[in-house]
């Protein structure tokens, strides 16, 4: 069964009332991988109000989210099915949206616009699938391959070089050498594209198994979208702790994180201060003390140009900023960093530091990664314990200093020394030892 019952049943409609339906794009190439499809797509020669009007009298629920580009969305068994009338796009002016598009009344036509061979393949039951471009050739030997001409594909829409990485990346598939040719040559296109539309792309890029082999290929793309990082590419580290240049040490930091979008992009974005910094002593080696106070503030700018969400701008910025600072490993205190970050940043913390170290010198990492791995469980043990790391953790509250005299800012700074001392195993997290003390030092 190449796809789902609701697909099925939808195109089963359609015909019934004499229209022409397929599945088509994704989920068609996804089926053929074995994997499954979050988005189904359905092409029809039925207009998009006849859809409309065919799904309600089957009492299925729709939307009409793009009647403009002849799109219904149909709900069934809660999951969502695109329905989207046979089109060929007009002329494109901004490298992204066509001026105007045009039904027609057959698949070929329709899939003759789409980006990539192995996305632009249709099925049904009765005629099943219908190749016209060799995807499923494509799809079996691993390649990204442009439908028709990939110069006029990308001038169309030049999101589709990123689109070609992501795919390249995720899949693990090589580019077809025409396309890539093309992906290089109308790179600068991505100037006219909405940053959050290849933001979106980029962190799924970010995710992918290949994600090492085309951030170093595509390097000159990567240069377009965020060039802050230009400078990291032929910057040295003449070091005993590096083996890499900067770009090559974030690339391969990148590939050893785990694969989280938000801990991905800090890998990328963590060390792209250090070309602003980077100073050269008399014996020719190389330090970058700051960078990671200049990389937070470059990393801002990038995220804001990218309109990501404020909270992933705290998170990479922060991660960015510290990154360096449990450099020393036998100096990290676990519940120290509990109370400044909080348990998921912290965890998030070590596995940015340890991403870090699997890039560098694999001659000088052994130990500090063995130390944070042990201090990973130790954060692990803290939480599941229930120790006080937060003031909110502590035997007492503000009302109880309030009780016993203190008022004002007093109560806050109390709170904050409370929590020190307990942290460090100085006092005992009891109301009778917190409140004895309490006493005793301001009877003193």
């Amino acid at each position: 069964m190449i796809i789902d019952e609701g697909s099925k049943k939808i195109i089963s409609i359609l015909n019934a009332n004499g229209y022409k339906a397929y599945a088509v794009g994704g989920c068609v190439r996804d089926a053929l991988m074995g994997k499954p499809s979050c988005d189904i797509d359905i092409a029809t020669n039925a207009l998009p109000e006849k859809t409309a009007q065919i799904m309600t009298a089957e009492n299925i629920k729709i939307a009409e989210t793009g009647l403009k580009h002849g799109t219904v969305t149909a709900v069934l068994n809660h999951n969502p099915y695109e329905i989207t009338t046979f089109r060929k796009d007009g002329d494109y002016t901004d490298c992204r949206h066509p001026e105007s598009v045009f039904f027609v009344s057959n698949i070929q036509e329709d899939l003759s616009r789409r980006d990539f061979t192995i996305n632009a393949m249709a099925y049904n039951d009765e005629e099943g699938i219908i190749d016209l471009f060799g995807g499923k050739e494509d799809l079996k030997n691993g390649v990204i391959r442009a439908v028709g001409d990939a110069d006029t594909r990308f001038n169309e829409d030049a999101l589709r070089i990123m689109r070609a990485l992501r795919f390249a990346s995720v899949l693990g598939f090589k580019l077809e050498e025409k396309t890539k040719k093309a992906v290089f040559d109308n790179k600068m296109l991505l100037k006219n594209i909405a940053n959050e539309r290849i933001f979106a792309e980029l962190l799924k890029l970010l995710c992918g198994d290949n994600a090492l082999s085309v951030l170093d290929e595509y390097r000159e793309i990567i240069a377009v979208i965020i060039p802050e990082l230009e400078p990291a590419m032929n910057c040295g580290q003449n070091t005993p702790w590096h083996i890499y240049n900067v770009y090559e040490h974030i690339i391969h930091a990148v590939d050893a994180a785990p694969k989280n979008p938000v801990i991905r992009l800090t890998m990328l974005l963590h060390d792209i201060g250090k070309p602003s910094v980077k100073t050269t002593d008399k014996n020719g080696k190389d330090h970058f003390r700051t960078h990671a106070q200049a990389g937070e503030k470059i990393a801002y700018e990038v995220l804001k140009r990218f309109k990501a969400s404020n909270e992933i701008i705290q998170t990479v910025t922060q991660m960015v900023k510290y990154h360096q600072s449990v450099e020393n490993v036998d100096d990290i205190r676990v519940k120290r960093w509990l109370a400044r970050l909080g348990a998921e940043k912290t965890r998030m913390l070590f596995d940015v530091r340890i991403a870090d170290l699997e890039a560098h010198n694999p001659a000088k990492i052994a130990y500090e990664i063995n130390k944070l791995k042990e201090l990973k469980e130790e954060l692990e043990q803290v939480v599941e314990s229930g120790e006080a790391y937060r003031i909110s953790d502590l035997a007492v509250n503000g009302n109880d200093l309030i009780k016993i005299g203190l008022q004002g800012r007093e109560i806050g700074e109390t709170l904050n020394e409370i929590l020190s001392l307990v942290i460090d195993g100085n006092l005992e997290n009891s109301k009778e030892a917190i409140l004895s003390y309490i006493i005793n030092k301001h009877n003193n």
